[in-house]
């Protein structure tokens, strides 16, 4: 179920039935000569749309930019400013918290946006924490490579040349979506280097095509059919998990 494609009383209902709901969280950046713009908002996206396709999940409008500005020396990324990013995602967990939901659960595709969304969610434990409220809400983040079995499926999927930005798999879930987008180009090295990541103008220099010691040639549709199948069942896993989590005893919601 698609929370932008459903009306306010579907969602009062579907609140009758779970308080549980998904935010897919990216960010529009570079991602190499052959990879979309869009890869890691999308990628969260593919899987989680997939899954509201295939059982009783409620899926939020993505969050598609994302803390990038290390990436801003490439035409085509936005980024926010961490500080922004924060604002808004307190923002967007107070409205859904205000609406009745009481677990959040972020399911990111861009690696760099992890400290800034840890950050917001200790903002909103602070604003009960310190108004001294008996009621709050949990948020949950995860990475959609880190969802049971994945890495282990993309290690075999790529034994070489995965690397940190512009992978084969990620690309290969986009490729998956998406076919008529696909990309080529002659990649030189094929391996991209590695290093550290700083300002733009330092990652420019350092990985002149956007790659992060990966080769996205390696990348089928296909092999992104297989990684998306496995992350929706370690999606539903974990949200209904998530959704089952009791309250810990003495815990009393104003």
């Amino acid at each position: 179920m698609l929370l932008a494609l459903s009306t306010w009383p579907e969602i009062e209902a579907q609140l009758a039935r779970s308080k549980t709901v998904v935010i897919p969280i990216g960010s529009n950046e570079q991602h190499g000569p052959t990879g979309l713009l869009g890869t890691d908002w999308l990628c969260p996206e593919i899987i989680a749309h997939t899954a509201s396709d295939q059982g009783d999940i409620l899926i939020a409008p993505t969050f598609n930019i994302g803390m990038a500005q290390h990436h801003l020396g490439f035409p085509g990324t936005i980024a926010l400013r961490p500080s922004t990013m924060i604002s808004a995602i307190v923002d967007w967990s107070r409205s859904l918290s205000n609406a009745g939901f009481e677990k959040l659960y972020f399911l990111n595709g861009h690696g760099g946006n992890c400290a800034t969304i840890e950050a917001a969610f200790s903002e909103v434990y602070s604003e009960v924490s310190y108004a001294g409220l008996q009621r709050g809400f949990a948020c949950k983040l995860r990475n959609w490579w880190e969802l049971p079995g994945v890495t282990k499926l993309c290690v075999r999927l790529f034994p070489e040349g995965h690397g940190t930005h512009a992978t084969p798999s990620e690309i290969a879930v986009t490729q998956f979506a998406y076919p008529h987008a696909i990309k080529n180009a002659n990649y030189a090295p094929r391996i991209a280097p590695t290093g550290p990541i700083r300002e733009a103008a330092d990652f420019r220099a350092r990985y002149p095509d956007g790659r992060m010691g990966s080769d996205p040639g390696l990348a089928t549709p296909e092999k992104g059919g297989e990684i998306v199948g496995l992350a929706v069942k370690g999606l539903f896993q974990e949200v209904a998990e998530f959704d089952r989590e009791i309250a810990p005893e003495g815990y009393r919601p104003a």
